[in-house]
């Protein structure tokens, strides 16, 4: 089983990632780079600036500036026009008077004048309505331009889309999906094609990996069990001494830790496989076997077994999910502490998922650790790599290998005053 960290630390945090190390420090006097985040330039949106989102108020924008621009001149080239436009003066003798419609009387030049003022007038209200109508008229189209925009980037960014798609389900150990993008021969295609490649490349190696792995698991099956025979058989010999007799155990427990690692290579190379055949497992029936096949340890090693099972129905593999409560059972019974206890639950959880939860005392885990417990063989300094009674190391390995093949997630978090909660979550039947 994977040893947990026993090294003090703070308790009560949940699995982080490691942040990134510091770059080193430029000169004094030189200017600070600033670091580029997606979407800092568009932060103040009231949601995500994805690149449709982008390509939309790009498109819609450039439309709305253009349409500003034209309405601008075009406000300019009508008023010229109206200016260059003037009325005919009216030469009237002044000893002559002109009555208007609305019943004043006016000399000629008063006349004149009187034209000219009704002229201005009705060039500065055409020029209003001219520009009161443009103005809607410049929304409406914008309105649709940015419509039109969004449907664009949209189709445009179908493939990408396509692409985001496929690797999702490559990061749930689905390396044999395939984008296969069809279309012209542009970046996109381009794009996919190449990861298309990559994905071959990365199927190919990981197919020769898990190749190697089993084979020289099965090889080395065979010798061992010879090994284990011919010392069992030496042992129940009475003559033996008891130097040979010690010296026999000995070799027995080795050759039983070596047995235990490579059943463990081997179901870590089956179980990173995705599974096709999936049916209907009940999560508290999986956890009601493990138990059993525990409690004996437990008894041992003076730790208490609490249960609150509830019926949880997953799809996966029964014998696997057995696997995954077992391991954690034992490791959770395993690094814990005289008088201690180990609590499973199962049951239904957001979404419909199944959810899977072990929690234990112990030693205090540094958060720190936390994102290391799950690689195969991890060890802090200072533990033994001899001893046999706590597993090879691959326990919990194998336990994100079969979640991962499930589908499924797995959580782990410290708890206060020491020991560890471990959450799993299936998808539902």
């Amino acid at each position: 089983m994977t040893t947990p960290p026993t090294a003090g630390g703070a308790s009560g945090s949940s699995r982080t990632v490691p942040p990134r190390p510091d770059r080193p420090p430029h000169p004094a006097g030189w200017p600070q780079p600033e670091e580029y985040r997606p979407g800092d330039g568009l932060s103040w949106l009231p949601f995500r600036p994805t690149i449709r989102i982008r390509l939309t108020l790009l498109y819609g924008g450039m439309f709305l500036m253009a349409g500003v621009l034209l309405l601008l001149l075009m406000y300019f080239f009508v008023r010229q026009a109206f200016e260059q436009a003037t009325l005919p003066k009216i030469n009237i003798s002044p000893d002559v008077v002109v009555r208007t419609a609305d019943g004043q009387l006016l000399t000629g030049p008063q006349f004149n004048a009187y034209i000219d003022s009704i002229q201005n007038s009705q060039s500065h209200t055409a020029l209003d309505t001219l520009l009161r109508k443009s103005l809607t008229v410049l929304v409406a189209l914008a309105l649709i331009a940015f419509a039109a925009g969004y449907a664009m980037a949209g189709r445009v960014l179908r493939p990408l889309g396509r692409i985001t798609r496929t690797a999702r389900e490559v990061a749930s150990s689905d390396l044999h999906r395939r984008i296969e993008l069809d279309g012209p021969d542009d970046e996109l295609k381009e794009l996919a094609d190449t990861f298309d490649g990559m994905l071959d490349r990365l199927d190919r190696s990981f197919d020769s990996q898990r190749r190697f792995v089993a084979n020289a698991s099965h090889e080395l099956r065979t010798p061992l069990a010879i090994n284990r025979t011919l010392l069992e058989v030496q042992l129940s010999d009475p003559n033996t001494s008891a130097d040979l007799q010690q010296l026999g155990k000995t070799l027995l427990a080795t050759n039983e830790r070596s047995e235990q690692l490579v059943e463990g290579l081997l179901l870590l190379a089956r179980s990173d496989n995705e599974l096709t055949d999936r049916r209907p497992v009940e999560l508290s029936e999986v956890a009601v076997r493990a138990i059993e096949q525990i409690r004996s340890e437990a008894a041992k090693r003076e730790v208490e077994i609490r249960s609150t099972l509830t019926p949880a129905t997953v799809s996966g593999n029964g014998v696997l999910l057995e696997r995954i409560a077992l391991n954690l059972l034992q490791n959770a019974v395993r690094y814990n502490l005289p008088d201690g206890w180990v609590e499973i639950t199962t049951t239904i959880g957001p979404g419909g998922l199944g959810e899977l939860v072990v929690s234990n005392t112990g030693p205090v885990v540094p958060g720190y650790e936390l994102e290391h417990i799950f690689e195969p063989f991890r060890r802090v300094k200072g533990a033994d790599r001899t001893r046999s009674d706590k597993g090879v190391g691959l326990g919990l390995s194998i336990v994100r290998s079969v979640i991962r093949a499930h589908g499924g997630s797995i959580e782990a978090s410290t708890r206060p005053g020491g020991g560890l909660t471990m959450r799993v979550r299936i998808p539902g039947a």
